[in-house]
């Protein structure tokens, strides 16, 4: 994904020399059960891949500064997808070619020529200026090295069109090809293309659905489920601008797909993600599990956020469904139970029996809440001092779970970033509610109902070990939990 012009003020902060140099983990607001480079920029996720016994996680990163530009792949690995491992930048910009976002296969059948379960990288090549082309490299030794290959680019758009981007590859069983899928970003079309070897690809079909409310589409990725019904297809695909909750997001299509033609379930536009900061996210290739993970960011602030030596982090992987709901196929997403081991800690009560209850409970810069509560009014309220505070909660007459961040703390770096940001979630067959709430150093991540809805925004706290506190009426249980770090 790439860069948008954004001349906004940079936030009047001021940081030591010591916050500057320092990459161990330890600065304010770094996440720390979250993935987020040592230091330097980072946004979309790319190339994301399980091989021998490690997900791989590329990404766009600059090693040169903490704002968007030099795209090259950054590379980070993990066994459980819970601890990672930076590792040295993959694919490097050159001769002026940035490297843009793609995707990571195995080529487990040798088809591309450059070894068995070679790990082949399909990606767009930027020049300033240029037209946007789809490159490809290739690695045989688990993603340490890289090799350019000698023909690139693999893919040119005819006609001649500057943006073409965000190639996303997958193995098309019944047709036995590879299948990819790139965009035309300002027409707002998803392209279909099929090879046999990675190199050679041929256009079979496409996909559009105008909205001129929203803007442009990037970093497409499709994927199939089995259902009762025989196959469906999520289609995701990122807009950059005019998403529910303002700037960037997500939006999702569910439907049927022969290999050259998707055709919807509906025209309705559906959200992955009803906050601010969710964006990019692909699926793990060549993995049993149905699992994104997204940038959280949005393009509004991207490169503003008040975070330094790095600026810039991923969600959490999410696992991901399609249920049936009133005849229409809708996503559910749920964090990995991997994130937290053991018994839960649970409290019963009222609000007043459970801000009893926490006060003590060890309050930390990171933890899980668990609760389950009537579809009555309730909030509460997280790192919350005399000075600040973030409200998650329920509001019963519009059926709706919504994030308030206007009080959270840092919000002047952009006049964007205060918001109140909701999504629609009705009670479960026995009208209850139950939120899964993730609090790290800056950034909360809400699953309602199992994942019916979600929610991810940023959030700059004043004191990040500030207190739990509850508020409304039909609490009746909450787990704490502290989830494991990331490194």
């Amino acid at each position: 994904m790439k860069y948008f012009s954004l001349f906004l003020l940079c936030p009047l902060l001021v940081f030591s020399q010591t916050t500057r140099n320092d990459t161990t983990y330890r600065q304010r607001y770094r996440p720390q059960f979250h993935f987020s480079p040592k230091k330097n920029w980072t946004n979309d996720p790319n190339g994301l891949v399980y091989f021998a016994g490690e997900y791989h996680l590329f990404y766009q990163y600059n090693p040169f500064g903490d704002r968007w530009g030099h795209m090259t792949w950054g590379h980070a690995v993990s066994k459980d997808l819970v601890k990672w491992t930076e590792l040295p930048p993959a694919i490097a910009e050159e001769n002026g070619v940035m490297i843009f976002s793609g995707c990571v296969v195995i080529d487990s059948l040798n088809s591309s020529g450059f070894g068995k379960n070679a790990m082949v990288a399909i990606y767009t090549g930027h020049e300033e200026g240029k037209r946007q082309t789809q490159h490809l490299a290739y690695s045989t030794d688990r993603g340490r090295t890289w090799t350019k290959y000698a023909q690139n680019p693999i893919l040119n758009y005819t006609p001649e069109q500057r943006d073409f981007r965000d190639p996303n590859v997958i193995w098309y069983a019944p047709l036995q090809v590879w299948l990819m899928t790139v965009v035309l970003p300002n027409e707002q079309k998803a392209l279909f293309y099929h090879s046999k070897n990675l190199t050679n690809w041929t256009q079979a079909g496409e996909f559009q659905m105008k909205n001129t409310a929203l803007g442009i589409w990037e970093c497409p990725a499709l994927i199939d489920f089995d259902t009762p019904e025989g196959k469906k297809w999520l289609l995701l695909i990122s807009v950059g601008k005019g998403a529910v909750a303002g700037g960037s997001g997500m939006q999702y299509f569910v439907g049927d797909f022969d290999g050259k033609n998707f055709i919807p379930q509906d025209t309705q536009t559906r959200w992955v993600d009803y906050g601010k900061d969710f964006y990019a996210a692909i699926p793990f290739n060549n993995s049993s599990q149905k699992i994104i993970l997204g940038w959280m960011n949005n393009w509004q602030y991207a490169n503003n956020i008040p975070t330094s030596p790095f600026r810039g982090q991923m969600t959490l992987p999410r696992e991901i469904s399609l249920v049936k709901k009133e005849g229409k196929f809708s996503l559910k997403q749920q964090p990995l139970k991997n994130h937290y081991e053991g018994a839960l800690p649970t409290f019963f009560g009222n609000a007043k029996t459970l801000n009893n209850s926490f006060k003590s409970t060890k309050s930390t810069d990171n933890f899980g809440l668990n609760i389950k509560a009537e579809a009555r009014d309730f909030l509460v309220k997280l790192k919350a001092t005399d000075k600040s505070y973030t409200l998650v909660g329920y509001n019963a007459a519009q059926k709706e779970l919504y994030i308030d961040r206007t009080q959270s703390g840092l919000t002047g770096f952009s006049k964007d970033f205060p918001a109140r940001t909701t999504a629609p979630l009705l009670p479960d067959a026995n009208g209850l509610i139950h939120l899964r709430i993730l609090v790290d150093r800056c950034s909360i991540e809400v699953f309602g109902n199992d994942g019916e809805a979600t929610m991810t925004n940023l959030i700059f706290p004043l004191d990040n070990s500030g207190g739990i506190r509850f508020e409304g009426d039909g609490l009746k249980e909450v787990q704490w939990y502290k989830p494991q770090n990331a490194w």
